[in-house]
């Protein structure tokens, strides 16, 4: 591949990592599917989307403390859900494993559509509200997410950070915990890849590497600047949207 080939791909990664590390959400749900409109094979594109998440996961949990907009020093709350959630994202991924091969992949898509779709008005009906804190309430939701990952490769980032908000975490902590618990996650994911004797395509994984990369820093500095009300608005929108987006692709 020539460079200019590789530049939509570059273009892509960094406006789909900016959505995510913004809102804690969007890389992987909108990424993937464009790839393969672009004629990209899914057992080349998930290892290769799954390796730039790891990088940018991890780099955008760490900027985002760096802006101020997480703590996520040990021993802080925040370090608390986010060790949490991660254990949890190993849990919920194996017992995945085990249940995926028994469910058709419209009742997977049906059911995580619903999901995200209810998470995301409940946030926008309900987002001057006041919530008080619930690490169970987290933790049950990170086992969900973790299981929607490791069931469909999506309906993460929406349930998590929504999840969060939704246990009295504050919006712009909750996008920096996903990012991190995120790539963490990622990494477990391109691991079992490379384990199962999958080959990373380097042609591809390098341009998302750089896309995603690029575009951290200014995620940061855009949630550093946006206003709590607006952020949590943002999220509950476009956890709404993309609920819909499921449900209707579903009945199409």
């Amino acid at each position: 591949m020539n460079f200019e080939s590789l530049i939509p791909v570059i273009l892509l990664a960094f406006v789909c990592e900016l959505v995510d590390s913004t809102l804690g959400m969007g890389y992987g749900t909108t990424l993937t599917p464009i790839m393969l409109a672009l004629g990209y094979e899914p057992i080349v594109i998930v290892p290769a989307v799954l390796f730039s998440e790891a990088v940018t996961g991890v780099l955008a949990g760490v900027i985002h403390n760096e802006f101020g907009n997480v703590n996520l020093r040990f021993g802080s709350r925040d370090f608390k859900i986010a060790a949490t959630l991660t254990g949890l994202s190993i849990v919920g991924v194996l017992l995945a494993a085990i249940i995926a091969i028994n469910l058709p992949s419209w009742a997977v898509k049906l059911y995580i559509g619903v999901l995200v779709l209810s998470l995301g008005l409940f946030i926008l009906l309900n987002r001057k509200r006041e919530y008080p804190f619930s690490l169970k309430r987290i933790a049950g939701l990170g086992l969900l997410a973790a299981f929607n990952k490791g069931i469909s490769g999506g309906g993460y980032g929406p349930v998590v950070t929504t999840g969060q908000v939704l246990s009295g975490v504050r919006g712009r902590s909750a996008v920096g915990i996903t990012s991190l618990v995120e790539g963490i996650t990622c990494i477990v994911g391109v691991g079992i890849y490379i384990l199962s004797g999958v080959s990373l395509s380097w042609s591809l994984v390098l341009p998302l590497l750089l896309g995603a990369v690029v575009s951290v820093p200014f995620s940061a500095y855009i949630v550093s600047r946006l206003p709590a009300g607006r952020l949590t608005f943002i999220i509950g929108a476009i956890s709404t949207a993309l609920g819909g987006y499921t449900l209707v692709r579903l009945l199409i």
